[in-house]
C-alpha cells in the first residue's frame, strides 16, 4: 500500500505534460486572490483609533512586509515539494500526512467555499449600483456559476480568463488612484511622521488593526495550490508569490492614501463603505456607482482565483486516498471536474442559507494554525533534513520565518481571547478532519514513504 502511495505522490510532484501556467498567470492568481473587499472596507475602523495618515500607511506597509516573510518560507517549501494543494502538501512533508489532511480537509470543504460565497454576495450587493433592481442573491449565484463553467473548460481557458480579469482589475484600481490624486480635492492630512505617531504605532489599536490588515493580505500563498500546473515551478513559484505580493502591497498603500486624501477623516471614521465615500468626493454623485462597478469587476477575478485553486486541494487528496479518488479524476481538458463541482455546490449552499459569514468566523483560527505550522516546518526541515535539495532558500532565514510566526501567533491569541467560541469550533473542524483521516487511512502510515521522496 505504501509503495503504491509513494508512486502516486511521486507522479503528482511533477508538473503534468504540457503544463502551461506561466509565471504571469500565477502572479495574476496571487493578486486576484488577495485583492477582495477588505481593502475597500477596513480603513474606517482603523482611522477611528489611529487618526494619522503616517500610522495608517505604516500599518498597511507592515502587513505587506509580514506577508512577504510568509512568501519566502512558502517559496522554499514549494520549490522543494512542487505539488499542488498548498498546506496539505507542505504539512504532509514537514510533519505527517495526517497533519496535511487536517489542513486539506478544512480547505477542501469550507476553506475556499466560504470566501467564494462571501465575495459573490459582495458582488451581488455592489452590483445593485450597476444593475438597479437586480436581486443580490441572483447576481451572487450567477457569478459563481459563470466562473465555475470557465474553470470546467480547462487550464487554457482558465488562464486566459484569470489573466484578463486580473489585469482589468488592476487597471481600474490604477485609474481610480490617478483620479484620486488628479481630480480629488486634497484633505488636510499628512503622511509624514510626526511626534505623536510613535504613540499610535505602539498602541493596542495598531496591533489589533494589523490583525485585520493581515486578513486583507491573505491569499499571498495562492499560487502554491497550483504548483503542479505551473511551468518550471521551482523557479516560477517564488517569482509569482513575490511579484504578486509586492503588487498588492503597493496597491493597498496607494488606495489607503487616496481614501485619506480624498475624504475627511471624520467622514471615514467608523464607516464600512470608505471606498464609496471617497468615490463620492472624487467623482461626485456618480462616485458610488463608479466604485461599485470597480469592486464588482475586481471580485470576479477573486472568485475565479478561488474557484481555480480550491478544488486542487480536493483533487490532490483524491490522488492519495482511494476513498476520495473520484475528485482526482480530470476531464479531457485537464480540469478536476468533480472537485470543482463539489466546491460550487458547497458555495451555492452557503449562499442560499447565508451561512458563509458564520463559517468564515470559525475557520479563521484553523487557517492561521495551518499557516503557522507550515512556516514552522521550514525551520524544522532545515534542522531534520539539511541535505534535501532546496532550489530556493527562504530570504532572510531565520529572521523572516520568525517574524511571520510571531505575528501569526499574536493573531491566534487575539482570536482565542476575542472569539473563543468561534476558535473552538475551528479546532473541532480540524479534529473532525483527523477522525475522517483515521477512518479512511486506518492501518496505513505513509509518512516515512512520503518523507523519503524529499531526499531522492
Amino acid at each position: 500500500m505504501a509503495a503504491a502511495e509513494t508512486k502516486t505522490a511521486a507522479r503528482s510532484d511533477q508538473a503534468p505534460a504540457g503544463a502551461g501556467v506561466s509565471v504571469v498567470v500565477a502572479t495574476a492568481i496571487v493578486v486576484a486572490d488577495m485583492v477582495g473587499v477588505g481593502v475597500f472596507t477596513s480603513l474606517g475602523f482603523q482611522v477611528k483609533d489611529l487618526p494619522s495618515g503616517f500610522a495608517i500607511l505604516l500599518l498597511w506597509t507592515t502587513g505587506g512586509l509580514v506577508a512577504l516573510c510568509g512568501v519566502f518560507s512558502y517559496s522554499e517549501l514549494g520549490a522543494m515539494f512542487p505539488r499542488s494543494s498548498g498546506e496539505y502538501n507542505f504539512l504532509s512533508r514537514a510533519y505527517h500526512p495526517a497533519f496535511g489532511f487536517l489542513a486539506g480537509f478544512v480547505s477542501a470543504t469550507v476553506g475556499f467555499a466560504a470566501p467564494v460565497a462571501l465575495a459573490a454576495m459582495a458582488f451581488g450587493e455592489y452590483g445593485k449600483s450597476v444593475f438597479p433592481g437586480a436581486p443580490p442573491l441572483a447576481l451572487a449565484v450567477g457569478v459563481v456559476w459563470l466562473v465555475s463553467i470557465v474553470q470546467l473548460c480547462g487550464i487554457r481557458h482558465s488562464s486566459t480568463f484569470q489573466l484578463v480579469s486580473t489585469i482589468l482589475k488592476v487597471v481600474l484600481i490604477g485609474a481610480f488612484l490617478i483620479a484620486g490624486f488628479v481630480i480629488g480635492t486634497p484633505q488636510p492630512v499628512s503622511f509624514a511622521p510626526e511626534a505623536s505617531d510613535f504613540a499610535h504605532i505602539t498602541s493596542a489599536p495598531f496591533a489589533i488593526g494589523l490583525v485585520f490588515v493581515m486578513y486583507s493580505f491573505s491569499g499571498w500563498n495562492a499560487a502554491t495550490y497550483i504548483i503542479g500546473e505551473m511551468h518550471a515551478p521551482e523557479r516560477n513559484l517564488p517569482r509569482a508569490l513575490l511579484s504578486g505580493t509586492l503588487i498588492v502591497l503597493v496597491l493597498y498603500v496607494a488606495l489607503n492614501a487616496v481614501f485619506l486624501r480624498a475624504a475627511p477623516i471624520d467622514k471615514l471614521a467608523g464607516q464600512l463603505d470608505v471606498a464609496r465615500i471617497a468615490g463620492s468626493y472624487i467623482f461626485g454623485d456618480i462616485g458610488g456607482r463608479i466604485v461599485g462597478a470597480m469592486i464588482c469587476i475586481g471580485l470576479i477575478s477573486s472568485i475565479s482565483a478561488m474557484m481555480w485553486i480550491g478544488p486542487r486541494v480536493l483533487m490532490t487528496i483524491g490522488e492519495d486516498i482511494p476513498a476520495f479518488s473520484v475528485f482526482a479524476r480530470k476531464s479531457g481538458n485537464g480540469a478536476p471536474a468533480s472537485a470543482i463541482l463539489f466546491q460550487l455546490a458547497v458555495a451555492s449552499l452557503m449562499l442560499f442559507t447565508r451561512s458563509f459569514e458564520a463559517v468564515l468566523d470559525f475557520i479563521q483560527f484553523a487557517l492561521l494554525f495551518c499557516s503557522f505550522f507550515t512556516v514552522l516546518g521550514v525551520i524544522r526541515l532545515r534542522i531534520t533534513q539539511p541535505d534535501v535539495a532546496r532550489p530556493y532558500r527562504a530570504w532572510g532565514y531565520p529572521v523572516t520565518p520568525v517574524v511571520f510566526l510571531l505575528v501569526t501567533a499574536f493573531m491566534m491569541y487575539y482570536l482565542l481571547t476575542e472569539r473563543p467560541l468561534q476558535s473552538l469550533l475551528g479546532a473541532l473542524i480540524m479534529i473532525s478532519g483527523l477522525l475522517i483521516y483515521a477512518v479512511f487511512r486506518k492501518g496505513t502510515d505513509p509518512g516515512p514513504a512520503i518523507a523519503s521522496q524529499g531526499r531522492e
